[in-house]
């Protein structure tokens, strides 16, 4: 049997060296692999280069790692929920690549796939296929680094940008249950970019909620298998946050 468990987050996570491009699990503060983000933190790494739909909060999630200004750039889709973020990229301390969100998605499960990239309609026409999208600002305000064009294709008819997959060296994925074999089953809305950063990294590590034995999961319920899946770290009653609460006036407190 391959037992793929490590005993602690901060061993899963140990061999982890400052440069590393990163995938990581999650959508906002849903799903993601909080214990392992910790580690991370705790490790001292830095230098990262991190791929995920957004980096967190001010105060949770990769938030933690850009306040202690361990991420060098940022592959993302959605950033608005992060003030320093917006402060590090606008002053030129950050380098972010913004991509469509179903692109973002895409390049992640194409890099799980074997396949180095793919067209796709979204952003023909815009600085996304054209080129010039600022990437990294200079600390006077112009632009230091921009974006390159982009090969653009014409397939019946309709026109369509490549784009090329995403193989991170490394992923940290949450999942509700993992077995040993690195088995995992996501809960409701981590389903999000959880399984396809977890299809990305060339090592992939998992924090679990529940972990069970070989056998204890219904392999037709199994959302990631462990094929993709290299470490696994117990993470039971982690920390989860929700961005913004929203109560309807007048409902019981």
């Amino acid at each position: 049997m391959i037992d793929k468990t490590v005993a602690t987050a901060a061993e899963a996570v140990a061999d982890i060296p400052d440069g590393s491009t990163l995938a990581v699990g999650g959508f906002g503060l849903c799903g993601i692999p909080s214990a392992l983000i910790r580690a991370l933190l705790d490790a001292g790494t830095t230098d990262l280069e991190v791929v995920s739909n957004n980096c967190g909060v001010d105060d949770w999630g990769l938030g933690l790692l850009l306040a202690e200004h361990r991420i060098r750039k940022m592959v993302s889709s959605y950033v608005g929920e992060n003030k320093e973020f917006a402060r590090q990229f606008l002053s030129g301390e950050l380098e972010v690549e913004l991509t469509p969100q179903g692109t973002l998605a895409e390049k992640l499960r194409a890099g799980g796939a074997g396949i180095p990239a793919f067209f796709t309609p979204a952003g023909v026409g815009t600085q996304i296929a054209t080129g010039g999208l600022p990437r990294r600002y200079a600390p006077d305000g112009s632009v230091a680094v921009a974006s390159e064009p982009k090969e653009v294709r014409t397939f019946d008819g309709a026109e369509y940008v490549l784009e090329e997959s995403l193989r991170p060296e490394f992923a940290l994925v949450h999942a509700a249950k993992g077995d040993r074999h690195g088995n995992l089953v996501f809960h409701a809305a981590a389903m999000n970019f959880n399984p396809l950063a977890a299809m990305a990294g060339r090592i992939t590590i998992a924090e679990v909620e529940e972990l069970v034995e070989p056998g204890e999961l219904d392999p037709g319920q199994v959302h990631c298998p462990g094929i993709f899946v290299q470490r696994v770290v117990a993470a039971p009653g982690v920390e989860k946050r929700i961005e913004r609460r929203t109560v309807a006036e007048g409902s019981a407190r």
